[in-house]
């Protein structure tokens, strides 16, 4: 019994010792089994889970190969790698609170901009345990510096990697191209194939169009690393990389050299937005120098273009990073001719005596449709058509052929259709007919568009390349083939892959005599002076100027042009013969220069290739004026 008043605390005690009793048997359970499940793991799974924990530690990772080198068609080394030291960044080892400052000191270390190392790890087109490429072309001093900072720099680490160098530097950008690194929509499609998220991979160029050659083939290593991803070792070497193949070119470096110097002088001269100069071998297809101009310096890709760098390039309203040999389409002018008159010769709607009345215009139903000079020529044949650029001469041969025949010659040229050129980028052309029409505007070709087909005008576009090719076929008597800027592949031992082989697109469908009757016009052109002074070099070429018209009338009425020359040398001063080694094409945009500056430009050219002594440029020419002095 328990005192009225005083509370009796035996019952919670036993509470207590009933509860602390429990608890003592769960923990003895509890340590039981766990000592149980211990003595399991390492007496009886302890092997296997060994072994498991050593496989985490460990992963097999990509050898890069060496990229294959690129030269001339003389062996002339054009891109070498060169070893170098690169900064990279794991982002999965920078703490996110610390980036602002590690991004702040490595900028200030590199001279870089900030935002452009904040660009690179947002853009990093793998995981965060991959390593994201900040700088290339390090210098060894800041190298050494950053690797020596590493414990204030979580996540950046410095290694030696091969630079991609341009001998040349900007001069042959257009044709060689670049290495960049590789995006992420690029490595989703090329992942399967073994491509990693820091790759470089070719951008532009031979770069680009061999990347599969040029890239080799990787190895593959066992490597060990710590638990925060770090390389400790490599445990083994399981296949070693294989390098990439090299290309020889057919661009001759001197000649490039020489159509760059004649580019630049006409660009200073003219004032001109754009201009390209290519040559080619007629007999193969070798393309031997090509120049579009503005262009950029592939160097500044390779060591990591900066954003301020790459936004010029984008905003330069000449579109420097588009090779405008290929990438660009123009109309062609009087150039176009050479179709029409092939056309109306095979076709039996001329022969090379035919005389034709031309006028000052002629007229399709209120319309009148100028000749250049205004006046007209009187009676001419395709020769002397050809050689006075008579407008009114081609307005009417149009007329004979219609636009589905005009079309189909300009096919066989190879208008129309990407040349096949192995380079990236190439746009087609036009070359409009009665299915092209109705497919864009929904309406059949007007007559006034016919005769503004026949020279060149209205729809008709081209590439400077696809001119040149035209040409190229009429030197040679006929035979259209696809150009080509690499002349052999070779293996990393130094055997012969792909050895150079012309190729064939088409025997263009007419007879010889037509091309001998065109190349004899292409040669009146000139000795009629309608080239002004070409003339009177000591070497023989034929050829045709271009005007071609083109955006919006001036105060005076009169349209801007561009101006283009294209012409071919006959081997042995012979135009009769198809034996021209050599083919030229001018092109300048936006050029409305008094005389055609694309003629001076090649003039220009050919006199240093060919070394002249007497200089015959015409300066007077050069300047702006809109007088259509060469139409």
């Amino acid at each position: 019994m328990v005192a009225p008043g005083i509370v009796d605390e035996r019952p919670e005690r036993e509470r207590q010792l009933v509860r602390f009793l429990a608890f003592g048997i769960i923990a003895l359970v509890a340590v039981v089994g766990l000592t149980a499940r211990m003595v399991y793991l390492q007496l009886v799974n302890g092997q296997t889970y060994q072994q498991q924990a050593t496989t985490n530690s460990t992963f097999q990772q990509a050898i890069p190969s060496t990229r294959g080198l690129i030269y001339d068609r003389n062996g002339l080394p054009l891109v070498q790698n060169l070893p170098s030291y690169t900064v990279e960044i794991r982002p999965s080892d920078l703490p996110f609170d610390q980036r602002p400052v590690v991004v702040a000191q490595l900028a200030s270390l590199l001279k870089m901009d900030p935002a452009d190392i904040n660009a690179a790890i947002n853009g990093n087109p793998g995981s965060t345990f991959d390593l994201v490429r900040i700088a290339q072309g390090v210098p060894v001093a800041t190298a050494n510096l950053i690797a020596e900072e590493h414990l204030d720099l979580p996540g950046v680490e410095v290694t030696v990697q091969a630079l991609r160098y341009y001998t040349q530097g900007p001069l042959m950008s257009d044709v060689l191209g670049y290495t960049g690194a590789i995006d992420a929509d690029t490595l989703k499609q090329l992942k399967s194939i073994g491509y990693l998220p820091d790759d470089l991979i070719g951008r532009a160029g031979v770069e680009e169009q061999y990347e599969s050659q040029l890239r080799g083939t990787y190895g593959m290593e066992t490597i060990q690393r710590d638990a925060t991803g770090r390389q400790i070792q490599v445990l083994s070497t399981d296949s070693q990389p294989v390098a990439g193949d090299s290309l020889t070119l057919t661009i001759d470096t001197k000649m490039q050299k020489l159509a760059q110097t004649a580019v630049d002088w006409a660009m200073r001269t003219a004032k001109l937005k754009s201009a390209v100069l290519i040559v080619m071998n007629p007999q193969t297809g070798e393309i031997l120098a090509m120049v579009s101009s503005p262009t950029y310096n592939d160097n500044d890709f390779a060591k990591g273009i900066t954003n301020a760098q790459f936004q010029a390039l984008l905003n330069n309203p000449s579109k420097p990073l588009i090779n405008h040999a290929i990438g660009m389409q123009f109309p062609e002018g009087s150039t176009y001719k050479l179709v029409t008159g092939t056309g109306a010769l095979a076709d039996k709607k001329l022969t090379p005596t035919t005389l034709v009345q031309t006028h000052a215009y002629i007229k399709i139903g209120a319309d009148k449709f100028w000749d250049w000079n205004k006046r007209g020529f009187g009676a001419l044949n395709i020769i002397g058509g050809f050689a006075d650029s008579s407008d009114t001469f081609f307005y009417q041969v149009a007329q004979m052929l219609g636009i589905q025949r005009l079309a189909y010659w300009a096919h066989q040229y190879g208008f129309g259709t990407p040349s096949g050129v192995d380079l990236p980028g190439e746009a087609p052309g036009i070359v409009p007919d009665e299915q092209w029409k109705q497919n864009v505007f929904g309406q059949a070709i007007l007559p006034g568009e016919l005769v503004q087909a026949g020279i060149g005008q209205g729809f008709d576009t081209s590439t400077p390349l696809q001119l040149l090719n035209a040409y190229a076929a009429l030197a040679n008597g006929g035979t259209l083939y696809q150009p080509q800027v690499v002349r052999q592949i070779t293996g990393p031992d130094g055997s012969i892959v792909r050895a150079f082989k012309p190729i064939v697109i088409r025997k263009i469908a007419a007879p010889a005599s037509v091309f001998t009757t065109m190349r004899i016009a292409a040669r009146k052109v000139v000795t009629s002076r309608h080239t002004y002074n070409l003339t009177d070099e000591p070497f023989v070429i034929a050829g045709k100027t271009g005007t071609a018209e083109f955006g919006v009338r001036d105060a005076h009425g009169r349209l801007p042009f561009h101006n283009w020359f294209v012409g071919f040398l006959p081997a042995h001063g012979d135009v009769s013969k198809p034996d021209s080694q050599l083919a030229v094409v001018g092109f300048n945009e936006d050029a409305n220069t008094v005389g055609n500056s694309a003629t001076e430009m090649v003039k220009y050219f050919l006199q240093m290739d060919l070394g002249t002594k007497k200089d015959l440029r015409r300066y007077d020419l050069m300047k702006k004026g809109n007088f259509y002095g060469s139409e």
